[in-house]
């Protein structure tokens, strides 16, 4: 039996804008890309430290909007663990992320800091670990 590996697909109006400032302010390095002809994103894949996210065009016909069509409102927030958020918080704010939650401590373990990036998803990054249940 295998494990399940969840990655989540975002959305962005300039999908090559937003994958440069990506790189940029939370150090994704690109993996994939697929490009139309009109310089949109079809599908791209961007990973760090082992993780790994897709995104692409907003694509209005498919329903595949970016948060900025819907008045900065969000229905994914993307949790990212790291081992220093302290850094990862540092570069982030200095590439202009819009910091929602500071950096601190957290109740439940970690420390972490939460923030929307150019198009306004909600990004968690921290040291806090999600561990599946043993049975």
């Amino acid at each position: 039996m295998t494990n399940a590996i969840i990655h989540p697909i975002l959305f962005y109006d300039d999908a090559p804008a937003a994958m440069d400032w990506l790189r940029k302010a939370f150090g994704f390095q690109e993996s994939f890309r697929v490009p139309d002809d009109k310089g949109r994103i079809i599908h791209a894949e961007m990973h760090i430290d082992g993780a790994i996210i897709m995104l692409g065009s907003s694509d209005r016909e498919r329903g595949y909007i970016s948060p900025r069509e819907m008045n900065g409102a969000a229905t994914t927030h993307v949790n990212v663990y790291l081992a220093d958020p302290d850094t990862h918080h540092a570069r982030a704010s200095a590439a202009g992320a819009e910091i929602t939650y500071p950096l601190e401590d957290k109740e439940y373990g970690g420390r972490g800091y939460s923030c929307r990036d150019i198009e306004g998803h909600n990004w968690s990054f921290g040291s806090y670990k999600p561990e599946v249940p043993a049975r």
